[in-house]
């Protein structure tokens, strides 16, 4: 692809988010999420093999279908209050269309069987940025409008995202599939804290980033696509397989990693907020999630998978360079939990 291409489409890429995030007109929100949504299509669709093209295809259809229906509540609400902004006095059902958009862009359940299937089509870089970057925008409209969404659903759709989160993700081999469902269920530990605690949310939101980019960045080092490919890497570059666990452990919520602080603090305030049972339920999943993730620890670590090559029972290392930021962000994305006082209050 044309350099000077590559750079128009990264640079709306970026831009497109700002400007959803900096406005307060709903149909610039609309524009920035449709300039995000163009720009990304033709990485989606760089590599020339079917199962690229049929992630695009997907990834559009879905889209789009969630912009026109955004864009549908965005119009009616106009038409009723005269304003481009959603108010006390907009009809609820305009709301809840303009949730369900938001949840269908976020691959929140059980409107999610999307993302699992896109991001296993795509590169893990075009996966990464799927994963972060390309949730911001969503996130920052249900940020700025929580107030007039309805807590009964705020909490189905919730809960419904971590259960399918876990649950998907326990029969998984494939690592982009397994980042895809992590995502699934992060989402909804950020959407069940929203109706209480928004500032939880962003707290939330960017650890889950800086978890996931990490993770991306361990699976790049050694272009590792499934779990028997991972397991190859213990005697290439063990330091890496060795921050691989610790992204996962933290990833999972073990304490005390970093994943555990958000956990800690969205439980505590749901118990503050007397919803005992969302609190247990929430917990139990977030436990499936520790299992499959150690699980998959276990699997590359601990054992060899079936192998006719005797080579690959031989310890080598390869030269790898090391950069600062991996290790920055892996020492970030496991040893921060001692910032939570500072962080939480």
């Amino acid at each position: 692809m044309n350099p000077i291409t590559i750079i128009i489409i990264y640079f709306t890429i970026i831009i497109g988010p700002m400007i959803t995030m900096a406005s307060t007109n709903l149909m610039l929100m609309w524009v920035g999420l449709e300039m995000s949504l163009l720009a990304i299509i033709p990485l989606l669709i760089n590599k020339k093999n079917p199962r690229s093209t049929e992630a695009a295809t997907k990834y559009f259809i879905t889209q789009a279908t969630a912009s026109m229906i955004l864009l549908l509540s965005i119009v009616l609400n106009f038409k009723q209050t005269g304003m481009w902004m959603f108010q006390q006095q907009t009809n609820n059902i305009l709301i809840n269309i303009m949730l369900i958009a938001l949840s269908m862009k976020l691959g929140l359940a059980p409107f999610h069987y999307w993302l699992p299937e896109v991001t296993q089509g795509i590169p893990l870089h075009i996966g990464l940025i799927l994963l972060t970057w390309q949730k911001i925008a969503p996130l920052s409209i249900m940020f700025q409008t929580y107030q007039l969404f309805h807590p009964v659903i705020i909490m189905t759709l919730a809960i419904s995202s971590i259960f399918m989160g876990a649950w998907g993700g326990l029969n998984q081999t494939q690592t982009r599939k397994i980042m895809a469902y992590s995502s699934i269920a992060h989402m909804g530990w950020m959407l069940a804290i929203l109706p209480y605690n928004p500032n939880l949310t962003l707290l939330n939101l960017i650890i889950y980033i800086l978890l996931t980019v990490s993770m991306f960045m361990a699976l790049m080092i050694n272009s590792s696509m499934t779990i028997s490919s991972i397991s190859l890497t213990w005697n290439k570059t063990p330091v890496i397989l060795t921050m691989t666990s610790m992204l996962l452990l933290s990833l999972g919520g073990l304490p005390p990693l970093t994943g555990f602080l958000p956990k800690w603090a969205i439980i505590s305030e749901l118990l503050k907020n007397n919803c005992t049972t969302m609190a247990t339920l929430m917990a139990m999943m977030a436990l499936l999630n520790l299992f499959f993730y150690t699980r998959l620890i276990y699997s590359t670590s601990l054992t060899m998978f079936p192998t006719n090559n005797n080579s690959k029972m031989i310890s080598y290392y390869e030269t790898y360079k090391f950069n600062l930021i991996f290790p920055t962000l892996t020492v970030l994305s496991t040893l921060t939990l001692p910032l939570a006082p500072q962080l939480i209050t």
